[in-house]
């Protein structure tokens, strides 16, 4: 048996597993099971399991432990599937037991037992990991390489990066790169049907090099088998958790029960489910007051039941550095890569790093101005176009993610059609570079609003809302207690269904029902007053942010606020049978306006510019014939799934409506 790049473990204690590297932190080894009972009837007493064993077939394994017998029976029943292999005790020594690796076991986490007669004893778990025994010889001017293996043997055509340079694995699963390992890192754009090992939750596509231009590094990648044909994707944007306005209480008692259950639900009838962050995870100028930064996040993403692919956002920044690559070196130490790319069954997903962090008058100890520009630099732009000419077949969906918007929150021309504007400075460049494709849907956040744009035929941008919803302030003890972002979304996540080259979405707001899609204002109601809703202010405070609100409306006239709307929905709302004309108008949405300003206002402070109510596109005006009738409200999206709303009216105006 052979131990290579991993620490031993000694049951019930933790250790850091130096050969996954990347996120700085540990791992228990065996924690769900506990220590071996010392007291058990076969008498096998300092039992030590690896947390992770790298074996090759037709060798041997070896446990250090006493007690054991020639002929004990070692049970290995693999999770969650309850496959079960079966070996007998070969050897013993002094303070070991020797069995041979099953024939036929795959990489998987193991529970491993010893059966004696009619006793057992349950050792512990280890992460069993089949490698290749693959000696590989060095190539002229090539100083990484490597294989990448499943089960011991090699699979070909794995796409291998240094984030610079692209290859591709041969028919043996061997890859080189002639890196001048400016990055740090090599990684692979995992193969569809394949996992990788998580720490944590996150998956390690990725090994760290040196930055000795000049050495042969070998790293290898050992990937599992699975089906991903049908899976599912969570984008989640925007958290924000930076220890202030409860928010890792907010976390824990809403988002992350919400979210789980979704992941439940889809993964009930083993679909597999991966989550998505789009960047904003932390916030860095509460990194250093607050003690709350990027190693203080990763527990909180491991409170989700699937595996995280993690996406940097401007806050994820360290405030300290006035340069965007010094400023990413924490997000790399802890984090991982920056960018990289994946393949989930039959999508291939593209995660992009599209902030130029500037940050003037940052240095150790102070924290700068946190300025940035919305751009993705050219080295990524080079690395894109290498990744994407591995693909030949033009025609497999790309999901992109990004933090920063493609596209600014669309505005609407005179006839009520939508103006769209590229808004990341070289946005058209990356557009550019999807022309030969012919499905692109583009995953962004940073906006704390819900908008969609289909500028381009082939390409889709999705500018999805925060789970922080305005920054954890609706939903702080003592404030709103709605969760509401800035455009008047719930705070939420996408629920992105994949079955082969299907594609289906759909926004989840937090503490609703997925089919919860749309919020119905009754303007006659809505009447924006200090009295009512900031009585320690006055009229003339709220007026600013009230707008048109601040006046009593008498017109009949109902708004309503769909925030996954794009072009293929349709809004139809009849009164007495009579189907009413449905204006498209971009408006700020009243709910968030008294949720946050007003509130704010109330406590003696005055609003944050950047968390202010927005004006959005994804509002619809009705006018009724009366003020007390009531209204059929049918709202269908692309997919042909309908929701609906009696709206009995007048109805009511306030912070927990619906």
């Amino acid at each position: 048996m052979k131990y290579t790049r991993r620490h031993f473990i000694k049951l019930g204690s933790v250790t850091t597993l130096a050969g996954l590297g990347g996120l700085g932190f540990s791992f228990a080894g065996c924690q769900d099971d506990g220590p071996v009972d010392e007291n058990n009837n076969l008498g096998i007493r300092g039992v030590s399991i690896p947390s992770s064993l790298d074996v090759t077939a037709g060798t041997d394994i070896t446990l250090q432990g006493t007690g054991f017998q020639v002929g004990d029976t070692i049970e290995l029943m693999r999770s969650p599937d309850g496959i079960i292999f079966t070996v007998g005790v070969t050897a013993i020594a002094n303070n070991s037991a020797t069995f041979p690796v099953p024939d036929g076991i795959t990489t998987g986490t193991y529970s491993i037992k010893v059966i004696r007669g009619a006793d057992s004893l349950t050792l512990g778990r280890t992460l069993l990991n089949v490698i290749a025994d693959t000696d590989i010889p060095d190539v002229a001017g090539m100083t990484v390489k490597g294989i990448v293996y499943c089960d011991g043997k090699g699979v070909a055509g794995v796409i291998v990066s240094d984030g610079s340079e692209v290859t591709v694995t041969d028919s043996k699963g061997i890859y080189y790169l002639p890196s001048l390992k400016k990055t740090g890192f090599v990684f692979i754009s995992i193969p569809a049907n394949y996992e990788v090992a998580s720490l944590g939750n996150a998956p390690q596509f990725f090994k760290r090099v040196s930055n000795n231009t000049t050495a042969v590094e070998q790293k290898d990648f050992s990937l599992m088998k699975v089906s991903n044909e049908k899976h599912v994707v969570i984008p989640m944007a925007d958290w924000h958790l930076a220890n202030r306005n409860n928010d890792l209480e907010q976390f824990n008692s809403k988002v992350l029960p919400d979210v789980n259950a979704t992941i439940e639900q889809y993964a009930a009838d083993g679909t597999k489910v991966y989550v998505l962050t789009l960047g904003d995870m932390t916030w860095e100028l509460y990194w250093y007051s607050n003690g709350f930064g990027l190693n203080e996040y990763i527990p909180y993403m491991n409170k989700l039941k699937s595996p995280v692919f993690n996406l940097m956002g401007n806050h994820d920044n360290d405030p300290y550095y006035a340069n965007d690559w010094d400023a990413e070196e924490k997000y790399r130490d802890i984090i991982g890569p920056t960018y990289y790319s994946f393949n989930l069954g039959k999508i291939h997903y593209v995660v992009l790093d599209n902030v130029e962090y500037v940050n003037n008058g940052g240095a150790v100890g102070t924290i700068g101005d946190r300025s940035y520009r919305d751009n993705v630099h050219n080295d990524q732009i080079e690395w894109l176009k290498k990744d994407l000419a591995t693909i030949t077949d033009k025609s497999t969906p790309i999901v992109l993610a990004m933090h920063t918007p493609l596209y600014a929150n669309p505005s609407l021309g005179a006839a009520g059609t939508q103006v769209n504007k590229v808004d990341m400075t070289n946005g058209s460049t990356l557009i550019e570079c999807f022309r030969d494709f012919s499905t692109v849907h583009v995953l962004t956040g940073h906006t704390h609003i819900n908008y969609t744009v289909e500028e381009k035929a082939s390409i889709m941008e999705h500018n999805i809302a925060a789970i922080c919803a305005t920054w954890w302030w609706t939903g702080k003890n003592g404030y709103a207690g709605n969760d509401t972002c800035r455009d008047g979304s719930p705070g939420g996540y996408g629920i992105w269904k994949m079955n082969g080259r299907d594609i289906a979405w759909r926004y989840k707001s937090i503490g609703y029902p997925e089919n919860y899609q749309f919020r119905a204002y009754d303007l006659n109601a809505v009447h924006i007053t200090a009295a009512v809703f900031a009585p320690k202010s006055t009229d003339g405070a709220l007026a600013k942010f009230a707008g048109s609100y601040a006046a009593q409306h008498a017109g009949n006239e109902v708004l309503l606020n769909v925030w996954g709307y794009d072009s293929r929905w349709k809004i139809e709302v009849t009164e007495n049978g009579k189907s009413l004309t449905v204006n498209r108008v971009k408006v700020l949405d009243p709910l968030h306006i008294v949720s946050y300003e007003a509130l704010r206002l109330n406590a003696g402070a005055q609003p944050t510019d950047a968390f202010v109510s927005t004006e959005t596109a994804h509002m619809f005006s009705v006018t009724a014939s009366a003020p007390d009738t009531t209204l059929e409200i049918n709202v269908t999206d692309r997919f042909g799934n309908v929701y609906t709303e009696s709206m009995a009216r007048p109805k009511q105006f306030g912070l927990l409506m619906k």
